[in-house]
């Protein structure tokens, strides 16, 4: 089941994507509404970082094309704002916590420009929205999982982008950090930004999101949440693997998918 979106924010045609020749994801056809929280979903190894890697051009295509905001990547870069996973990442470099969300900003200010008094308060904003304006000039080093992980953010809300993507944003995170992730994810939704979150945990998928996309190498469905995550969609989507995830078959014995516990 693919829902088809008029004037999609990003659109995704016969994309493949290969690694040494074998196809890790193939004959996607995918288009996302705006003003959305969409979840991309699926078990490991289904393809849902490539995914996004693939659309912020990090990884080349074999086939097919991906539109932003209805234009290519290049002429639209300002407006798209990339979160990796937390583990790819050097937190050793030297920096501050100031520096690493001004770093937003330098798509705004062109080559060669110092930041301006706006960047530098639109820095320190991002950072007092992610509730982590006490540690400014703390190095990146010194803080936890999950202080890193909303560092990455206000990085991302400094951008001032329209479209977001973010890659597992609540892996290793403590659970009153991934509640103030999901707050202002809502934010921004209600703020017009769309935002594709690749996420892995099925039982609060259904609370997050209002999107979602099941992914499994290639795609299988796409669409309201309400209507998407489905037992049969899901079954399709992770095959035997469901059996092996108690709390999922749980899920699927009930036909349901009550809000997550904190």
């Amino acid at each position: 089941m693919i829902t088809q979106v008029e004037n999609p924010v990003l659109e995704i045609h016969d994309l493949t994507v290969s690694y040494e020749r074998k196809p890790v994801l193939w004959n996607i056809d995918l288009s996302i509404p705006k003003g959305s929280l969409v979840g991309i979903i699926g078990p490991n190894g289904a393809g849902k970082s490539t995914l996004i890697k693939a659309v912020m051009g990090l990884l080349p295509l074999s086939s097919g094309y991906v539109k932003l905001l209805d234009k290519n990547l290049n002429e639209v870069r300002d407006k798209i704002s990339y979160v990796p996973q937390r583990e790819s990442v050097d937190w050793d470099f030297p920096i501050s916590v100031f520096e690493v969300v001004l770093m937003g900003r330098y798509g705004k200010m062109g080559l060669m420009r110092r930041p301006s008094k706006k960047d530098k308060e639109v820095a320190l904003q991002s950072l007092e929205q992610v509730g982590m304006s006490a540690f400014a000039s703390r190095q990146i080093s010194q803080l936890s999982g999950g202080q890193q992980q909303r560092v990455f953010l206000a990085r991302a809300l400094a951008q001032e982008a329209d479209l977001y993507l973010m890659d597992e944003p609540f892996v290793g995170v403590d659970a009153a950090t991934e509640s103030a992730i999901i707050t202002l994810l809502r934010d921004m939704r209600a703020a017009g930004k769309t935002v594709i979150v690749v996420h892995h945990d099925l039982q609060s998928a259904a609370e997050y999101f209002d999107w979602v996309v099941l992914l499994n190498m290639r795609l299988v469905a796409s669409g309201e949440t309400k209507t998407t995550l489905t037992p049969s969609l899901l079954e399709e989507t992770y095959g035997g693997r469901l059996t092996v995830l108690s709390e999922v078959g749980e899920l699927l014995k009930k036909a349901q998918f009550p809000s997550r516990e904190d």
